[in-house]
């Protein structure tokens, strides 16, 4: 087996790959960009190499500084992990030329199934049934419209050398089709270095059905069994499950079959993911081969209880499949979420910045977390948002979604948005729980959906108000405490020590009075009164006794913002002061006439010159951010002054970008 390895990647799969690696015997080398330099990966790793600035395209694109650090750091094998240069036959290519064993397919296999036009050609002669399209699109727009006309509308436009929902766009009216192939050529540079485009009949809502195969150099090639993937938003999978559950046997075998099939015509080896969309008839056709180890790997990790990275090593060194055919099993069910840094409520923006408070379920042999993200640290602008996948298992699918609701019930995240609230809506959601879902489950569902909290009860706002105050009397035990002047316990001569606390929630006040009595506190509302007492634990856990309850709560302080978690809900209440706002300007100073950055990113197009008027919705400027666009639109009939950002340019959230007139 190999001594050492590279793994060229970062975040969760490459602290994943690791910790294969290492319990085989290796030595685990990482590389990182300036944004990852103190990133778990590197923290975990025997020796980490830096490759370059933030920028993907300038360090874990960049395969002459990773190659470089690979020769620097005597590794023998270099996994690429997924994204990135996974699929990138060059990268391989020279991996094998410099004398490195590439932990994947070969280069050829690579180059035939990523080049999506070409993969459809190869699997049509290999009976493998495809989508209706056009594989040899031209980027000329005259073809774009004559092709899209033979195949019908709605039309999809997508990458060919890449997936993931980027550099991809639905068309449903050719009035649209100028805007999107532009959109999705820009896009797909950007993320995969390569442009070109390919046109598909756009199946509507169907199941996304994927099968997990493996191969080796001695001529064998097994299936692991189906994944459904139909879950998604901006077409990048929110949740992966398997068996698939409406999926009888006989459609289970014959996509199987298919993709063992998919996989000799390429010649394969190593992992391999064969996607499939399956329509309301039941009939499946073949979407694309992703040539590497998936994200949602561990739901089959799950059901076979085989370890899928120890397996790519094992064919990369040579050795056969560790397993026939008929030696795989599987049992129970596995259902996997990814938590993203995003606001589903703002059309699903990202939302990078620092994690001031996270924290996961704690692992099990039932319960597999996979995350890079520690308290402190930052989800980066630069690269995905994803924060964790939270994998759980169950004897059956019912067990396995009690499992995952206690599971997100215990996450709890402060300093960015996150999916968080979306995903405990959609895992109780009738359509789900019945198993008869398809990739439209979240637009069609959307308004059943509820993201906002719930408002806090007495109970947790209690447990807000002993937390102020357990938490100040802590903060001053270092003062002559035998003196009641340097209490803070609001004591007055020859009363009960009383304070009152203001605190707001979604714009409304709740006014809160607590009146000490001995080591008990009478908290009084408008609406009633609770007799509690608390102790804190640590610098966040409280524990309460309410009215005769025993509680447990934790509590975050960022600011004058109070995080609570109680019973597996997250609240968040102000604590208002006199103190005045910090410096910055708040949403509420922004003149309605100006639009700013919803988030950090770079600017890459603008949509209209300075001193254009323009129609309400046109695109003013369009700014990429975690490998994804996001237009900046007129928000009326107006006039383009200036200009504060320029293409090419980072800017910050927040930040001016266009000084925008409105007509009267």
């Amino acid at each position: 087996m190999f001594d050492s390895v590279l793994i060229a990647n970062r975040g969760e799969i490459a602290c994943r790959i690791m910790a294969t690696a290492r319990r085989m015997g290796m030595r685990t080398i990482a590389v990182y960009s300036d944004a990852d330099s103190n990133s778990r990966h590197v923290r975990l790793a025997d020796a980490a190499y830096r490759i370059g600035p933030a920028p993907a395209v300038e360090s874990y694109l960049n395969i002459e500084a990773i190659l470089e650090a690979a020769e620097l750091s005597g590794a023998n094998a270099i996994h690429p992990g997924y994204g990135f240069l996974s699929e990138n036959s060059k990268f391989a290519e020279s991996c094998l030329k410099k004398g490195f064993a590439f932990v994947g397919p070969s280069p050829e296999a690579i180059g035939v199934m990523g080049q999506k036009d070409e993969a459809k050609k190869l699997m049509a002669g290999a009976g493998v049934p495809t989508v209706p399209g056009c594989n040899d699109l031209d980027i000329d727009l005259k073809v774009l419209m004559s092709e899209a006309r033979k195949v019908g509308y709605p039309v999809l436009i997508k990458a060919a050398a890449g997936g993931g929902g980027r550099g991809m766009r639905t068309v449903s009216r050719e009035v649209d089709l100028a805007d999107a192939l532009q959109a999705a050529q820009r896009e797909a540079e950007s993320a995969f270095g390569n442009g070109r485009l390919l046109l598909e009949k756009l199946i509507t809502n169907p199941r996304h059905i994927e099968v997990q195969v493996f191969a080796d150099s001695h001529g064998n090639v097994v299936h692991m069994f189906e994944r459904d993937c139909s879950v998604q938003r901006r077409h990048q999978k929110v949740i992966e499950e398997a068996p698939g559950p409406s999926i009888d046997n006989t459609l289970r075998l014959e996509i199987a079959e298919a993709a063992v099939k998919a996989a000799k015509a390429v010649d394969y080896l190593g992992a391999g993911t064969v996607e499939f969309v399956v329509d309301n008839s039941g009939q499946f056709y073949f979407l694309e081969m992703n040539t590497r180890i998936q994200v949602e790997h561990r739901v089959t990790e799950m059901l076979t209880r085989e370890d899928l990275v120890e397996w790519q090593f094992r064919v990369a060194y040579g050795e056969p499949l560790p397993a026939r055919q008929e030696e795989i099993g599987r049992s129970g069910h596995a259902i996997e979420v990814r938590l993203y840094a995003e606001n589903p409520s703002r059309k699903f923006m990202p939302s990078p910045g620092c994690v001031k408070h996270l924290r996961l379920p704690s692992e099990s042999s039932d319960v597999c977390v996979d995350s890079a993200l520690v308290e402190g640290e930052e989800v980066s602008a630069y690269y995905d948002p994803m924060i964790a996948k939270i994998v759980v298992w169950g004897r059956n699918r019912e067990n396995a979604l009690r499992r995952l609701k206690e599971s997100l019930g215990r996450v709890q995240v402060v300093g960015v948005h996150t999916n968080l609230s979306l995903l405990q809506e959609m895992v109780n959601h009738e359509v789900f729980k019945g198993g008869d879902y398809n990739t439209g489950f979240i637009e069609e569902c959307w308004d059943d959906f509820s993201l906002s909290a719930q408002p806090a009860s007495n109970l947790v706002v209690s447990v807000a108000a002993l937390f102020v105050i357990l938490e100040r009397e802590r903060k001053v035990k270092g003062l002559a405490i035998n003196s009641p002047w340097n209490s803070s316990d609001a004591w007055r001569l020859n009363m009960n020590a009383r304070e009152v606390l203001l605190f707001e929630e979604n714009e409304s006040e709740i006014e809160v009075e607590l009146i000490a009595t001995g080591e008990d506190y009478r908290i009084r509302f408008s609406s009633g009164e609770v007799l509690g007492r608390a102790n804190l634990s640590g610098d966040k856990e409280i524990n309460a006794v309410l009215d005769g309850v025993r509680v447990k709560g934790t509590v975050v302080c960022v600011g004058t913002d109070l995080f609570v978690w109680l019973y597996g809900a997250g609240y968040r209440l102000g604590l208002v002061t006199k103190m005045s706002p910090p410096n910055g300007f708040e949403s509420s100073d922004i003149p309605a006439s100006n639009l700013v950055s919803p988030m950090p990113g770079r600017v890459v197009r603008l949509g209209a010159k300075e001193g254009e008027s323009v129609a309400k919705g046109s695109v003013l400027l369009v700014i990429e951010a975690m490998k994804m666009e996001h237009s900046i639109v007129a928000p009326a009939y107006g006039r383009v002054e200036r200009f504060m950002a320029r293409v090419g340019d980072w800017v910050e959230e927040a930040t001016l970008l266009v000084d925008f007139s409105t007509d009267s």
